[in-house]
């Protein structure tokens, strides 16, 4: 199965549209436009009967301590975990694309609703946890919500589109269910899956390299 995310390279830095946040003309960071990229993909299994979509960054701080610190880097030796910015699941197995924008365009406060839509079912990604406390943005989000890596990490974080093919209609979640939950849901039952790597920071050291 082929995977293909339109508006980057594999392996290639991630535009800042796609992204929840972006360096800023002023201070650090700013909100970014935050639009899904558009994916396409072929060389499907003929057992498919549904497709499941996990958008992940895999260099996320295992400890916050540091996180966006004035004064510190978060250190590049520091034990790193996944943050999952993107959970469809259910997906038709006569789907063969997703257009850009079409599940999120702008950041949403507040997040956006789980549930089922055109594409699939959509589960709740980690800024749901991440905003927890913060009476502005605190909410349930679902859907596509972009990078937005620490503005003082040591490292450029690594994101992944992985899309499964996989041999049932559904994988029987509903709620605020997460990435991880739709991980172990799918075990057994994929029949082929695809991934498209991008890169992203907004460390200002980092992006002068």
């Amino acid at each position: 199965m082929q995977l293909t995310v339109h508006g980057f390279e594999n392996g290639a830095p991630i535009p800042p549209q796609y992204a929840f946040c972006a360096p800023a003309s002023q201070g650090i960071v700013s909100l970014a436009k935050n639009r899904n990229p558009a994916l396409s993909w072929s060389d499907v299994p003929e057992a498919t009967q549904s497709f499941a979509l996990i958008f992940h960054d895999r260099d996320v701080p295992s400890k916050p301590d540091d996180v966006n610190q004035e004064d510190r880097l978060v250190p590049a030796d520091l034990p790193r975990v996944d943050f999952f910015h993107w959970v469809l699941i259910d997906m038709p197995a006569s789907l063969r694309a997703i257009a850009e924008a079409v599940d999120a365009d702008g950041v949403a406060a507040r997040g956006k609703a789980p549930g089922k839509t055109e594409l699939g079912v959509r589960g709740i990604n980690d800024y749901t946890n991440w905003f927890k406390g913060d009476e502005n943005m605190e909410g349930i989000y679902a859907g596509y919500d972009g990078p937005c890596p620490p503005w003082n990490d040591a490292i450029v974080h690594n994101y992944f589109f992985t899309l499964y093919a996989l041999d049932i209609e559904s994988l029987s979640l509903s709620g605020n269910f997460t990435g991880q939950d739709a991980r172990q849901a799918m075990q057994g039952h994929i029949l082929a899956e695809a991934t498209w790597h991008g890169t992203y920071t907004v460390t200002p050291s980092l992006l002068k390299k």
